[in-house]
C-alpha cells in the first residue's frame, strides 16, 4: 500500500496573505514597467549605468510586464512565477556585475514564490513543507 499525500486546503489568512503578497509583487513590477515606459529619459540613465544597449530597454520592459501579467493569471501563475524568477535572475546578475546590492531582487523572488505557494493548492501539494503521515 502506497502513502498518498493529503494536501489540506488554505486557510483564509494563508489564501488573503498569498493574495495580498502577490498583488504587491503584480503592483512592483507594472508599477517599474510603467516607469519605464512613461519616463523613458530617466530609465534610460539607469540602463546606461548598467550597460545595456540603447534598443534594449524597452524589449526588457514589455517582457516584464507581460511576465507579471502571466503570473496575475490564476491559470498561467506558475509560468509566471518561473519567468520572473528568470528575469529577477538576470536583474541580481546585473547588480552583482555592477557591485551594487541585489538583495532586493532576490527578496522580490521569495515575495513571488510564497505568495504563490500560499494561493495556490497545486502548488503546495507538488513541495509539501512536511511530509503526509500515513494513517
Amino acid at each position: 500500500m502506497q502513502p498518498t499525500i493529503q494536501t489540506a486546503s488554505a486557510s483564509r489568512a494563508s489564501l488573503w496573505a498569498g493574495r495580498i503578497l502577490s498583488a504587491l509583487a503584480v503592483l512592483l513590477f507594472i508599477f517599474t514597467g510603467m516607469f519605464a515606459l512613461l519616463k523613458p529619459a530617466m530609465a534610460m540613465q539607469g540602463f546606461v549605468h548598467y550597460g545595456y544597449p540603447d534598443g534594449a530597454m524597452q524589449r526588457i520592459i514589455i517582457v516584464e510586464i507581460a511576465c507579471a501579467v502571466l503570473y496575475a493569471i490564476p491559470r498561467t501563475s506558475v509560468l509566471g512565477a518561473i519567468l520572473l524568477t528568470g528575469y529577477l535572475g538576470g536583474a541580481t546578475s546585473t547588480h552583482v556585475r555592477a557591485g551594487e546590492p541585489f538583495y532586493l531582487a532576490v527578496g522580490t523572488g521569495i515575495v513571488v514564490w510564497l505568495g504563490l505557494y500560499l494561493r495556490d493548492e497545486r502548488l503546495r501539494a507538488l513541495i509539501p513543507l512536511r511530509s503526509s503521515t500515513p494513517k
